[in-house]
Formats: structure tokens, sequence, C-alpha cells
């Protein structure tokens, strides 16, 4: 949505006194938070001398030494088929270090001088409603491209690509007719969102590039996470944690391992630089405001509640659309720290890294049908990034020291999802004998939570395409995941596929999918502890929304798994 566009449309919604005087609140609040949130790149960490005197030089030999491996590992026969994404991540170093050195108006300006007259000032001219019609177009024609321009993959018929486009549809009809005020949803943020799940599941699955990609990175991360289970052995012993998998061993070593190795990378300023760009992007092609867009794309990477600590600063100052917005992408990605647990178990990480992706406009999109915003956010216009250290006196002295640090975080988050795990199977387990035994009161031995609230998601799953006989397990699935986590769901999952009722490829596929994010009962109560720290004043908001944005995130996670039945 244009500027001019906004601005007629937010002067028509009605404000009560009381949510007047809140923008007044948070905007004498926002000279304090603007100085307190510096940019990353307005902060100049300190160097030693030696990398201040010698740092061209070891630039240089970075880039020789990159551009020596990427030479070599396309030659050698060993690594010649992947060269692909060793293409792909050595230029892309390459490219980083070369434009500290280049300007970008390099770039920016021939782009610019074939971008401003041939694309951007015909499409500015087109009234609102004509750019409107021309993005429900091309929305229209990936869709269906996407659902009936591809060949059949076995086990699938025309039929249940065809409901997968009707549950796309009935998705965004349920979304508008819940949301707290239809004549202001922002098209523009839904029909983008909507337009690059398509494109990032069309690269997936259909390119050899983007799948040998993201195939690529999974595995990258999941041989990385592994390298956690050496600590673990050394205090058991490796029959331990290479033949049993004990929950306790390998994966709350792998989750500690990950935590401590990126509190060091922001020590460094790795991570902030990487999901500052992908903030920027989301921020750019969505319409959000910066801390939004931060929010949602850190979430995948570091969880629901690590991400908001990104703009600390800023959460006291947020409207309720933005916190809905950042509690949804929360609920509907997962967390770098638990997908070596994921992968443990079986799931095929690039279905775990391609969900995360997805996730995240699906999230934007969700979240501003449902709650869209009818206030002016503080960070409007503008992408900050804050290290997220609550206390300075705790800051890091190096980056050894800051692993060490995020190595006793980590203990402290394993922990956490050691008792949620252990106290919600239980309560599930109680819960389950207590229907059980009133079951068989009324000749239903088998009655659970589970087949109880998967009833309830029946027609749900069967908008995702899920063939017809394969329904109601897929349904009990997703309702483990809600009622108890996605750890429970996942090990049921591979469970059965252990055994001879094992899941087709096409249901297998997308309950993997859909079961990819953090929107359970036990997360609920995690959000709303985070952002009521973070933002003291707004914690009753926190609090009404915060059901809202859960179901957002579940659902958010099922749309995806039913774009991806679209191409399978």
């Amino acid at each position: 949505m244009d500027i001019e566009q906004r601005a007629a449309t937010m002067g028509e919604v009605k404000r009560t006194g009381s949510q007047s005087s809140l923008d007044s609140a948070r905007k004498e609040k926002y000279s304090e938070a603007h100085e307190t949130a510096k940019p990353v790149e307005d902060e100049e960490p300190a160097r030693p001398s030696f990398a201040k005197k010698y740092r061209h030089f070891i630039l240089a030999g970075l880039a020789a030494v990159i551009l020596g491996w990427w030479i070599s590992a396309t030659v050698l026969k060993a690594t010649r088929h992947r060269w692909i994404p060793q293409t792909v991540i050595a230029w892309a170093f390459l490219l980083i270090i070369a434009f500290r050195y280049i300007p970008n108006s390099v770039v920016t300006r021939p782009v610019e001088a074939v971008w401003v007259p041939c694309v951007a000032t015909p499409w500015n001219k087109l009234s609102y409603r004509a750019r409107l019609a021309v993005g429900w177009l091309c929305l229209l024609g990936i869709v269906f491209g996407s659902a009936f321009g591809f060949p059949l993959e076995p086990g699938t018929a025309y039929g249940d690509r065809a409901i997968n486009v009707l549950g796309l549809f009935l998705f965004q009809v349920g979304f508008w007719l819940t949301s707290k005020n239809r004549s202001i949803v922002p098209w523009h943020t839904i029909i983008v969102g909507l337009f690059m799940q398509q494109v990032i599941a069309l690269f997936v699955l259909k390119t050899g590039a983007g799948f040998s990609i993201f195939k690529w990175i999974a595995y990258l991360a999941a041989d990385f996470l592994a390298q956690g289970l050496e600590g673990a052995a050394f205090f058991f012993d490796k029959e331990t944690v290479q033949t049993k998998h004990w929950f306790f061993v390998n994966t709350l070593s792998t989750i500690i391992f990950f935590i401590a190795f990126v509190q060091m990378l922001y020590y460094l300023g790795v991570m902030q630089w990487v999901i500052e760009k992908f903030a920027w992007l989301f921020h750019k092609l969505m319409d959000v405001s910066g801390a939004e867009a931060v929010v949602a794309a850190a979430s995948p990477f570091i969880g629901q509640g690590e991400s908001a600590c990104l703009v600390r600063p800023y959460v006291d100052l947020m409207t309720e659309s933005e916190l809905h917005l950042s509690m949804t992408s929360g609920f509907s990605t997962i967390a770098g720290s638990v997908l070596g647990a994921y992968i443990f178990l079986g799931v095929p990480p690039e279905n775990l890294v391609t969900a995360s992706v997805m996730s995240i406009p699906a999230s934007i999109s969700i979240s501003k049908m449902r709650s869209p915003e009818t206030e002016e956010p503080v960070t409007r216009g503008r992408v900050t990034v804050d290290r997220g250290i609550v206390d300075k006196s705790k800051e890091p002295v190096n980056a050894l020291h800051a692993f060490g640090q995020g190595a006793v975080f980590g203990l402290i988050v394993a922990g956490q999802i050691l008792t949620n795990v252990l106290t919600v199977v239980s309560l599930v387990a109680a819960i389950n004998g207590t229907l059980t035994w009133v079951g068989k009161g009324f000749g239903i031995p088998a009655l659970t939570l589970q087949l109880i609230i998967g009833y309830i998601f029946y027609p749900i799953t069967f908008l995702l395409g899920v063939p017809r006989r394969e329904i109601l397990p897929v349904a009990r699935f997703f309702a483990t995941k809600l009622v108890a986590n996605e750890f429970v769901a996942y090990q049921a999952l591979q469970d059965l596929m252990k055994t001879d009722a094992a899941l087709s490829f096409r249901a297998y596929t997308i309950c993997s999918y859909g079961l990819c994010g953090f929107a359970n009962l036990g997360s609920l109560g995690i959000q709303i502890g985070v952002l009521g720290a973070l933002a003291p004043s707004r914690q009753k908001v926190i609090a009404r929304i915060a059901v809202s944005a859960m179901i957002c995130g579940f659902l958010s996670t099922l749309q995806a798994a039913g774009i991806i039945g679209m191409l399978i």
C-alpha cells in the first residue's frame, strides 16, 4: 500500500481517547529508546591495533583462500557434484569483502537508471486498485501454475492439488472474516506474503539449484549441530550417544552447544548483520515496521523469546499489531537450537529449513490480516538491530567469554525444555487416562485428548490435501503438537513411520511441514512471560492477544504445508 493510500485509510480509523493517550506516551518515550538502540552499523567495535593496521592484507588473504577453495572444490571429483551451493557461498563471501572497498553506487546507480523509468514510474502512475488487481492476477497465476502446471508425483491426483488450492482460498477467507478491522487490511502485504511462499516452495521443490542449495544448508546445519555430541560422548560414552539417542543426552547437548555458538556470533557481530539483511528484505517487500521485520526475520535463527530482545528498547513502544506479529512469527517458526533435535529424530533437514523460511512471510501476512495496523509504529521506515544485552555489566569482553556465557544460558534453556516436555507429557497422559476411564463408560475405550482435537482438526487437515485414509492420523499429530509440543508430535510421527501403518510420502511430507513451529500451549506461557518482561506497560495487551497469535502461528505452518502439497 502506498503512502497516500495508507494515510487516507488511517484517517478513516476512529481512535478512542485512551488510544490517543497511549500514542502520545509512546512518542514521548521514542527519543529515549532511539538513543538506547543504536543501529549495529553505527557502533564502532573495538579492534586490536594489529587488526586495524593489517586489515586490508587480512581481507585480501581471506579472499584468496576462499577463491582457491572454490576453484579446488569445483575441480575435484569428490566435491564437484555440489558446485551450486559452493559457488553461491564462496561468491557471496567474496562480494561481501569486495564491497568493503567498492561503493554500493556502482551497482545501485545502473539498476536505478533502468528500474525507475522502466518499472517504478509506470507502476506508481497506476491507481491503487489497478496495482492491487495486477497483484491478485500474478498471485492467482503462480498458485494455479504451481498446482496444475507440473507433472503429478506418484500417489497424487490433480484432485488432491485442487483441494490444496481450495484450502488456501478458505484460509484467507477465514482470516479476513475474523480480522479485527476488515476495512484496513493491508492487501499489498497479504499478496506479497502469499507470493513469496509460493516462490520459495517452487524454488526448493521444482528447481535443481534451489533443492541443492537448501539441502546443502540443511545438511551443513545437521553436521554442525552434530559436533555438540562430541561433548556429550565425553561425559557419557559413544555407545549411548550413537545408538541409544536419549533425548536428555543428544538433544539437550546439541541445544547447549548451538546457543553458546550463537552468543559468540553475536559478540562478533555476525548474527546482527545476517538478521539485519533479512529484516531489510521483508521490510521493503512487505511494508512492515523495522521492529516487526527484525523479530520475524530472527525467529527461525534464535527462537521466539530471544528474537524480541533484538528490538528490546522498542518492545514497550510497540503497537498492538506489532506485538501480535512478533508473537505470531515466534509461534510459526522453530529456533536453530532445536533444529538438531528434530533432525536426530529422523525428520528430513531440508523440510525443516524450507518450512522455517516459508513461515516468515506466512506469519507476516496472516498476522496483518488478523490484526491490521491502526496506529503509527515508531520504527516505521527504519530497521534497527539491538545487541539484546539487558545488563551492560555482563557484556562479554571477548569471543571466548561470550561463548562461555552462551553455554550457561544454553544450560538454562535446555533445562526449561526438559522440564516443559516432562511436565506437559505427564499432564497430557493424566488427562488421557481420565478420558479413557470416562470413555469406557460410553463404550469408547480409546478416548484421548488427541483423538478429540484430531476430529476437530479433521476438516482443516482435509484442506491440506492429505490422502483421505490418512487424514485422521495426521490430524491427531497436529493435535499433539498444539496440546503438548512439536517434540512429542515429531517423535510420535517417527515412531509411526517405523511400523506397517506408515504414512504415504505425500501425507508424511505435509505433516512434517505442518508440525514445524512453536505454536503450543507451553510456548504460549513462554511468549507472554518474555514479552511481558520486556514491555511491562503492555502486559495486558500481550495477554489479551496471545491466544490469537498462537492460533495464527499454528495456521501459518499449516498454510505452508498446504502450499507444499500443491507441488508434491
